[in-house]
């Protein structure tokens, strides 16, 4: 097991489809796990949410999230960022976000696609900002 250098963090969050599990806290004080898509923005985390979602109103309540994105085959490796939550709310800049995601998630022939059923009013950009990551590769031990 080894930490990851910054620049292995961010290759490693950009690499393929991998979604990130996005956890908070419910108004109820209970807790809550979703996947995510995401594309990266410098050390932001930035993905899209509806304000009127069970989500986006809990993480505009509390300000703070925390995100695991993990590879599911050995060796095993995984980033969990702990953060802090902005939101964006330009039309123009929610959709761009929202087809370079679907360009990562559905690829470019799907992006625009995307960009335009999540790039509406109503949808946020939703910025997590790092206060903590914690980056393993090789959980398994296997250069050891």
């Amino acid at each position: 097991m080894r930490e990851m250098t910054d620049a292995e963090t961010k290759t490693f969050l950009m690499t393929g489809t991998r979604t990130g599990k996005l956890a908070w806290v419910s108004q109820t004080g209970a807790p809550h796990v979703a996947p995510i898509w995401f594309i990266l923005d410098g050390d932001d985390i930035i993905f899209n949410t509806h304000s009127d979602s069970g989500k986006g109103k809990a993480l505009k309540r509390e300000g703070r999230a925390s995100l695991v994105v993990d590879e599911e085959k050995p060796p095993f490796a995984f980033v969990k960022i702990d953060g802090t939550i902005t939101f964006e709310d330009d039309l123009l800049k929610v959709r761009t976000v929202a087809t370079e995601i679907g360009r990562r998630y559905m690829g470019p022939e799907r992006a625009e696609e995307f960009g335009k059923r999540n790039g509406v009013s109503g949808e946020k950009i939703v910025r997590l900002t790092p206060t903590k990551i914690t980056a393993v590769d090789d959980v398994a031990g296997y250069d050891d």
